[in-house]
């Protein structure tokens, strides 16, 4: 899903990730051929932390780390690309950041690579001995990332369409969203933020924007009046039972937490959203409201009907007549990996024999909440469906490279 900036890559047989900009050698890299608008630099620099401290007025600014003393190392910003000397001085000041040791460097480094949406969370974490001396413990950041991490997720799932409780569906795009994005801890350890680029992530950013702020509206209107109608209606920006649950996640063992959303300068405000939006912070007192806002759309969300078609993977039944349970490796219909379906006899004997030639099976049902919409029930109409060779080859070649799965058909069909 999405990529740590510290993620090692070094094992065997992982994937590569996307290398942090700053590790790689040569200038720091910039989005495309051309170097960055000086307003987009200078609204990166500002962003996390860089004070202008002067400058030729309407000409160029100074801008130092966040913290430094005087006679710290700085660079010169041009306001505008229009002097001839721009170029140059945007030049000089993005290799001075690639040089510099401050870790919002790296930050704005970042964001210029890929133009990004930034979302950052921070935890208020009760006072430890480690704490005091400025560290973070491991659990507490695992925490942190963990959280984030279904922050995130809930988001992408908003974002491929409304319901109070997603399960199993929409989840391998809901990734595929995220595929670029990364997520690297701040200098203290117990902030986090996720750089979204724009091209893949931006819908998710926006999604995940307007259910920040619907939750906390509906979070205040059920403390304050007991009632859990916002909600119901919250669900249309993208609230349900994923974003409830991150969000107990983030805030559970702590003094409080909060979401900070920031637009890619690059790309400007997304339509229907402010420049800058608020922070979102939530406390241990908002965890019951939370709690039941969960509970409730879990219980409220309805059954879907479909008609799916599916590979059989495994069969199980506990005599050699009656009905049986099949799995399908849902290929169209649903969007889910895999269902788990009960059949009766003469329908699980139309299954064993689609999984004995290779050829998946066609069924309608509902796909039930239970279980994270990962069951059909009231299965009907079961009926293998033909596929072309090249289809067929590869479904037989998966069968083949799952013994265990042929064997269990064959003991099913004839013991």
């Amino acid at each position: 899903m999405h990529r740590s900036m510290d993620e090692s890559t070094s094992g065997a047989g992982l994937p590569a990730a996307r290398s942090h900009p700053t590790a790689r050698t040569g200038p720091p890299p910039v989005s495309g051929a051309e170097p960055p608008e000086p307003a987009v630099l200078g609204a990166l620099l500002r962003r996390h932390g860089w004070q202008r401290r002067g400058g030729a007025p309407g000409r160029y600014g100074r801008w130092t780390p966040p913290g430094s003393a005087a006679g710290a190392t700085s660079l010169l910003v041009p306001e505008s690309a229009a002097f001839p000397d721009s170029g140059e001085l945007i030049e000089e000041a993005l290799l001075a950041l690639g040089r510099s040791a401050d870790p919002s460097a790296r930050d704005v480094l970042v964001s210029l690579s890929v133009p990004s949406d930034e979302i950052r969370w921070w935890r208020e974490v009760p006072e430890s001995v480690a704490a005091a001396a400025g560290a973070s413990g491991w659990t507490e950041a695992e925490e942190l990332r963990s959280a984030a991490r279904q922050v995130l997720m809930a988001g992408a799932l908003a974002a491929r369409g409304r319901a109070g409780y997603h399960g199993a569906r929409h989840r391998r795009k809901a990734r595929a969203a995220l595929d670029d994005a990364l997520i690297g801890p701040g200098a203290d350890g117990r902030t986090l933020t996720a750089y979204v680029p724009v091209a893949s992530g931006r819908a998710v950013a926006v999604r995940l924007c307007h259910a920040l702020h619907a939750t906390r509206e509906a979070v205040d209107y059920q403390r304050a009046t007991g009632g859990m109608e916002a909600f119901d209606s919250a669900v249309e920006a993208g609230v349900g039972r994923e974003l409830t649950e991150a969000l107990i996640a983030l805030v559970r063992g702590t003094e409080g937490a909060g979401i900070d959303v920031r637009w890619a300068p690059a790309a400007g405000t997304p339509d229907g959203c402010p420049a800058r939006p608020a922070p979102v912070e939530f406390s241990p007192g908002d965890l019951p409201a939370l709690r039941a806002a969960g509970a409730r759309y879990l219980r409220d969300e309805p059954a879907v009907q479909v008609r799916l078609t599916g590979a059989v993977v495994r069969l199980r039944r506990s005599g050699p007549r009656g009905a049986g349970i099949v799995r399908l490796r849902v290929l169209a219909g649903a969007e889910v990996a895999h269902v788990r379906v009960e059949l009766d006899e003469e329908a699980y004997r139309i299954a064993g024999h689609a999984h004995l030639v290779g050829l998946p099976l066609r069924v309608e049902g509902r796909l039930e909440n239970r279980g994270g919409f990962r069951r059909l029930t009231g299965a009907s109409q079961v009926a293998p469906v033909q596929v072309d060779e090249a289809e067929r080859d590869r479904l037989m070649k998966a069968l083949q490279e799952n013994v265990d799965f042929f064997e269990e058909a064959c003991a099913g069909e004839e013991g």
